[in-house]
């Protein structure tokens, strides 16, 4: 026999290699594992069978890794038809659906797909069932060390295609219910300031929001309270429980059941969770409730860490991609550090004697700055960074939200379809939220962003407790001031004094290339901008600051928008910055031929172009060898072959380098064998996007460069490229082979796919 929490124990780490495999084995591989696992179970000693459990476990994770890479392989070479459910849209051009049914096969699961950008032909809301011809593709992400993780988001959210609609015909106009619900709220709040944060709340809904109030939430750390998210469901439940018992109180005694609140909790909760179209957080809440139920009514009582552990166990158990979601080991993170809050750091007896409006405001502020100091790792982790008015922020957010906003929103979505009541509550619950965001625009403070030295200072609050509860800064000082000298020395690390690296950064279409040294950076070029944000906004600078990396100049090769797009972002960031280019703009210094300079101990050397030409474009580009004495790069921008072909006619032997950024993305107007002849390089770097309208990089390109005795490489296929150089020593480090090499950062799909 196995207890019930080692049996969950066992589940979870089962399914928790999921984070890290580089690979996923094959289903004949995977057989063979079970098999084993099959066979350890047949002994009688308990090791054994929890061993048993775990590898039994794992192999149904990997079973359902393997599960979410099959659209990958079957439904990417040529268009699809198929009877689609729309379970997502925002009524224009952004949908999430489901394929449910193809040809005459019925597909369960269902495979989700993201369509952005997208106008169907007819009206569109949740619950419609289409027949679509859809050109599909598998996700594919920017990869950069402490940037968002798309891959991993979309295939935690069971949405691992994007596609375009080549037909599409409307099978069912009938919207779900849920759908035709959401579609009334939204006409009869249209003309209501904070109609964002009420479909956020409604339904959890959040494509409405505006870039100034997600922004704010950020600011004051209280995004999660503006969306149905697991703490909304838990206070539905304990709404329908309050609910029931009052139920009670009119009810006969033999009418009185002690199971009834518990259901009436659970109803609620589903309701709400229901509300939120199922997402994620909801349906995970949802499902932590059940199994806390079914607990409950076992007739033992559970601890609170055997209920924790039952919970994740079972949640991983019903979806093991869960293990790769950000936001449910956030809330994993919380409740483990609500229950060890309270039980070692109990609240003081004697604040049980104050009177009850202090006593209460006194446990609010002890819970926040619990969760606050306990959650620092996974902010510094996911985040990067903390808010600094949290804590207050949420002292009045979230009774506010949760008691006063929260309830009136439910009676609106009760009661919208009734004119005048309806536009009353929808009226007074955008008052509410004027009210409320007033306060957090204006609270001093504010986010402050964190780099990667505070991942391990962000466990100081777990183990400051530790120490004081065990007593260990009496028993034991000196590993409390070996730790304490280990933290201090991790924080504070800084690179050796000869090392240096260069680092491609994975930014789509568009160049930004990296030269760190000393803590401080040179740019060449800033990646590409679009209406709303630039590379830099979204890359390079959260890059920079998770790094501890202060830019210090920027190189712009030419004036096209890919590669100086995000210069402005950068400048108001640090306006200190010097430019350099060959534009002959204001405030920027020159970079023509012969020009020669040192930033941090490193040669820079212009090549090209020719100061008293005024080329223009491309073949305008600043071309720039950067060396150490040992290591040489060239960095190239976007010249083609014309102006190759002349800057080699004057600097045929200066040219050699180690390692070349490949001219104008791979593009078949460049990279001539001449000028790879006289670079004589070792390995060739382009900073290209999948999926590119113009088929960069050219096979031919490719085929050039191998043939010339290069090593290629590109971040479409290996995201973030990072060069380590030491002396005369240096190494190539791709994200996706080596620097973080998951099965899910893989290149799904057609390897030659780069349309």
């Amino acid at each position: 026999m196995v207890s019930l929490p080692g049996f969950c124990i066992s589940v979870i780490a089962g399914i928790l290699p999921l984070l890290w495999l580089s690979d996923i084995p094959e289903i004949p591989s995977i057989l063979l594992i079970l098999a084993a696992g099959l066979c350890l179970a047949v002994f009688r000693f308990r090791a054994l069978r929890y061993a048993a459990i775990t590898v039994i476990c794992c192999c149904w994770g990997l079973f359902a890794a393997k599960e979410s890479l099959m659209p990958f392989e079957r439904w990417i070479q040529k268009p699809v038809t198929a009877q689609v459910v729309i379970t997502r849209t925002d009524g224009a051009q952004n949908h999430e659906l489901e394929i449910i049914q193809r040809g005459k096969q019925y597909l369960f699961p269902p495979t989700g797909v993201v369509l952005r950008g997208v106008y169907l032909p007819q009206p569109v809301c949740a619950g419609q069932k289409w027949l679509m011809t859809l050109r599909l593709q598998p996700v594919h992400g920017q990869l950069n060390e402490g940037g968002f993780d798309s891959q991993r988001y979309a295939l935690a959210q069971h949405l691992p295609l994007r596609g375009r609609v080549v037909e599409a015909k409307i099978l069912s106009e009938q919207c779900s219910l849920r759908g035709g619900w959401l579609n009334a709220v939204t006409n009869a709040t249209q003309s209501l300031t904070w109609q964002g944060i009420i479909l956020a709340l409604g339904f959890g809904e959040r494509t409405v929001m505006s870039a100034e109030v997600k922004n704010i939430l950020r600011q004051t750390g209280t995004a999660h309270l503006m969306a149905i998210s697991g703490l909304h469901i838990s206070l539905a439940a304990g709404v329908g429980w309050l609910f029931a018992r009052a139920l009670q109180f009119f009810l006969p005694a033999h009418r009185i059941h002690y199971r009834m609140p518990l259901l009436a909790s659970l109803f609620t909760a589903g309701v709400c969770t229901w509300l939120a179209g199922c997402n994620p957080p909801a349906a995970r809440t949802f499902l932590g409730l059940i199994i806390w139920l079914s607990l409950r009514l076992s007739g033992r009582q559970w601890s609170n860490w055997e209920v924790w552990v039952c919970c994740i166990a079972g949640i991983l158990l019903y979806d093991p991609l869960t293990v790769l979601s950000d936001s449910f080991w956030l809330s994993v993170l919380a409740v483990a550090a609500i229950i060890f809050w309270y039980q070692w750091v109990p609240l003081p007896r004697r604040v049980m004697n104050w009177r009850w409006f202090y006593r209460h405001l006194a446990g609010l502020v002890y819970l926040q700055a619990g969760i606050t100091l306990l959650l620092l790792p996974l902010q510094v982790f996911i985040f990067h960074g903390l808010s600094l008015n949290a804590l207050l922020a949420n002292l009045l957010a979230v009774p506010f939200v949760s008691f006063i906003v929260t309830p009136l929103l439910f009676a609106g979505l009760v009661l919208t379809g009734i004119p005048w009541l309806g536009e009353y509550l929808w009226r007074l619950v955008d008052a509410l939220l004027e009210a409320l965001f007033i306060f957090l625009k204006y609270l001093p403070g504010g986010w402050q962003e964190l780099d990667d030295r505070f991942q391990a200072i962000g466990f100081i609050g777990w183990l400051g407790i530790g120490i004081y509860r065990l007593s260990l800064w009496r028993t034991s000082p000196a590993s409390i001031g070996a730790l304490t000298v280990v933290l201090i020395v991790f924080s504070l690390r800084t690179p050796e004094r000869k090392e240096w690296k260069i680092t491609m950064l994975d930014v789509g279409h568009g160049l930004a290339v990296v030269i760190a040294r000393h803590g401080k950076v040179l740019l060449y070029d800033t990646g590409n901008a679009w209406p709303g944000g630039d590379a830099a906004q979204r890359i390079i600078i959260p890059w920079l600051r998770w790094h501890n990396l202060t830019p210090e100049a920027v190189i712009i090769s030419h004036e096209h928008l890919d590669h100086r797009g995000g210069l402005s972002s950068l400048q108001q960031a640090w306006p200190g910055i010097t430019v350099r280019s060959p534009l002959r703009w204001a405030n920027h210094l020159p970079c023509f031929r012969g020009q020669k300079w040192q930033w941090q101990g490193l040669n820079f050397t212009a090549y090209w172009p020719p100061a008293e030409q005024r080329a223009q474009g491309n073949n305008g580009s600043c071309v720039v060898m950067v060396s150490d004495g040992h290591f040489r790069l060239l960095l190239t921008g976007d010249m083609e072959a014309p102006a190759e072909l002349s800057m080699l006619k004057r600097q045929w032997g200066a040219l050699e380098a180690d390692i070349v950024q490949v001219p104008h993305h791979g593009s078949r107007t460049s990279s001539s064998a001449p000028l790879l002849r006289a670079i004589s390089g070792k390995a060739a770097l382009a900073s290209v996007s999948r999926y590119n309208a113009w088929r960069l990089p050219s096979a031919k390109v490719i085929e050039r460069y191998k043939k010339q005795g290069y090593t290629w490489y590109d971040t479409a296929h290996s995201g973030q490229i990072t060069i380590r150089v030491k002396s005369d020593k240096w190494q190539i480090n791709g994200f996706r082979e080596q620097i973080m090499p998951r099965w899910y950062h893989q290149w799904f799909g057609v390897t030659k796919d780069n349309r």
